[in-house]
């Protein structure tokens, strides 16, 4: 089984886009932020809410009444059923910052010449779209047909997926990122820098 999955080609996903996505069975959410690329696991670890169906907002924060410290460098996703922030680029939570983060995952660009061969020997996966469900693994393929060399058609038909190298792809790594905790220092973002 694959551990890095194509989630789309980039061009799906403009500066301020997200796709949602089912990875290896898990649900998650891939960011464009300022054409730095994040991915979150997509469930809120307070209730199970679709995390990243949340409002992408910046950082604003008081130290009391009347003052306030607005941030729009940070990126923070806000869960939609009840509000609580993290921070799109670690994970880290800003309603209980020393036990409460959600997953963060590796996110690249690979060109479509890299990409296609890593597909078809089954080293790199691809993402189930959460939003735009495609045809399943199987569709059905209708009444039994008998084709001109005698042999009955079965009643599945395998998906064809159509490849193009030409583009560039975002992939995922289901090897979570782990940023330190605590007062150790942090790793360096994970977001991968595209220039235009």
């Amino acid at each position: 089984m694959a551990d890095r999955y194509v989630v789309g080609r980039v061009a799906d996903l403009p500066p301020g886009g997200r796709l949602l996505v089912e990875v290896g069975g898990r649900p998650i959410g891939v960011f464009n932020i300022d054409g730095r690329y994040y991915g979150l696991i997509n469930r809120c670890p307070h209730k199970g809410a679709e995390m990243c169906r949340g409002n992408v907002v910046a950082s604003l924060s008081s130290s009391g009444p009347g003052q306030f410290t607005y941030d729009p460098e940070t990126k923070l996703i806000m869960c939609p059923w009840h509000g609580w922030e993290f921070d799109v680029r670690t994970g880290q939570s800003y309603v209980d910052p020393r036990r409460t983060r959600i997953r963060t995952y590796d996110v690249e660009v690979a060109s479509g010449e890299d990409v296609a061969p890593l597909v078809e020997t089954g080293e790199l996966g691809l993402a189930k779209d959460q939003d735009r469900p495609g045809p399943g693994e199987f569709a059905a393929s209708g009444p039994l047909e008998i084709d001109e060399t005698g042999r009955a058609k079965g009643p599945y038909t395998a998906e064809t997926i159509e490849v193009a190298v030409e583009d560039d792809y975002v992939v995922v790594s289901l090897r979570p990122s782990r940023p330190a905790r605590g007062p150790r220092p942090t790793r360096p973002t994970t977001g991968t820098e595209v220039s235009g």
